[in-house]
C-alpha cells in the first residue's frame, strides 16, 4: 500500500508601503506589498507549511527562521524549492495542493494561471495538481479592513 499523508498550512502578512506584492511566485501590481523578513509571499509560505507538516518536518519558521540574515528579502520560490527537496529527502512527493488566498484587494483571479504555472515549475509538478482559489472576507476582520492577506493550503503527499 502506498503511504500518503495530508498537511495543512496557514500564513498571514500585513500590508506595508514601499514593498512589492508577491503571491504564488508572481509579482502582482498593487500600491502596497506585504511586510515580512522574506518577500512575504503568504501563499508560498502556507504551501511550504502544509508540505512540511505533512512530512512531519516541523514548519517554515524552523527551517527558514526570520532572524537569519540569509533569509532577509529572499525569494520565497527558493524556500519552496528547498521545501520540495526536504520532502524528497524523506522520499515524499506532492500529490496535489489546494490553496485559498483571502484578500479584499487586489483581485487575484486573473493571476491564478500564472501562479499555478510558476509553482508547478518550482515544484516539478503538473499545474493541474495545484488548485488556487481567491476569495474576500466580505469586508470583515483584518483581511476585510485591507490590513493584510491570509492564505490556507492543504496538500497530499505520497512516498515514492
Amino acid at each position: 500500500m502506498e503511504k500518503i499523508r495530508v498537511g495543512f498550512g496557514y500564513d498571514v502578512h500585513r500590508f506595508a508601503d514601499g514593498r512589492e506584492l508577491w503571491l504564488g511566485g508572481v509579482k502582482i501590481p498593487f500600491e502596497r506589498g506585504l511586510d515580512g523578513h522574506s518577500d512575504a509571499d503568504v501563499l508560498i509560505h502556507a504551501l511550504c507549511d502544509a508540505m512540511l507538516g505533512a512530512a512531519d518536518l516541523r514548519d517554515i519558521g524552523f527551517h527558514f527562521p526570520d532572524n537569519k540574515e540569509e533569509f532577509h528579502n529572499i525569494d520565497s520560490k527558493i524556500l519552496l524549492k528547498r521545501t520540495v527537496d526536504l520532502l524528497a529527502s524523506k522520499s515524499y512527493r506532492l500529490g496535489n495542493a489546494d490553496i485559498t488566498v483571502c484578500a479584499e484587494r487586489p483581485r487575484l483571479n486573473v493571476y491564478i494561471p500564472r501562479m499555478k504555472s510558476c509553482l508547478a515549475d518550482v515544484m516539478n509538478a503538473e499545474p493541474d495538481d495545484i488548485s488556487i482559489k481567491a476569495t474576500t472576507s466580505e469586508k470583515m476582520g483584518f483581511v476585510g479592513r485591507e490590513e493584510g492577506v491570509a492564505a490556507y493550503a492543504v496538500v497530499l503527499i505520497f512516498k515514492e
